[in-house]
């Protein structure tokens, strides 16, 4: 990830991308199970489909519930805004007309195997970081930046674990 001094409001973006030698069919098993994020993540703790959903459909909708050693706890709900199997999965937690953030993940096909990005958006709504850029203002680009790097730490994180997962299996 390279900085470019953009603020909360900017809507920062973070991504990163592995080879995975497994097809996009394979993978899609693992990028749209929510039930695996908090397997996988440090912040993630547990997810549950609501309003009935037992599956990954776009309008459909789960709550998580998090912790962050300085944000907190604290509960969202998402709401699947993209659902293109096996090529895109995306959510965007909060209201998806103006989100807190939104994740994807996409599957590219490459020779046997598939790239995998994940994708990640900060903002542009308020969030549990909104309080740490209002007490400090003018720290706003170090908050962001450092929020991002935990974002693309995760990231990365994610990949290489359902790398593991995917090419374990094979």
């Amino acid at each position: 990830m390279e900085w470019t001094g953009q603020v909360y409001a900017d809507t920062p973006t973070v991504s990163a991308r592995a080879y995975i030698d497994a097809s996009p069919e394979r993978l899609w098993g693992y990028v749209s199970d929510i039930h695996l994020m908090p397997e996988l993540s440090v912040e993630l703790q547990d997810v549950e489909w609501l309003d009935g959903a037992t599956g990954p459909r776009v309008g459909n909708r789960f709550r998580g519930r998090s912790t962050h050693h300085a944000l907190g706890d604290w509960e969202t709900v998402s709401t699947i805004v993209d659902c293109e199997q096996p090529r895109r999965f995306a959510w965007a937690v909060g209201d998806p007309g103006h989100p807190m953030s939104v994740w994807r993940f996409t599957l590219h096909p490459r020779d046997t195997g598939t790239v995998l990005e994940q994708w990640a958006q900060l903002g542009p709504a308020p969030s549990g970081l909104s309080a740490a850029i209002e007490a400090m203002p003018d720290k706003e680009q170090k908050i962001v930046f450092v929020r991002l790097r935990e974002f693309e730490t995760g990231i990365k994180s994610n990949l290489a674990a359902m790398k593991n997962l995917a090419e374990r299996e094979k």
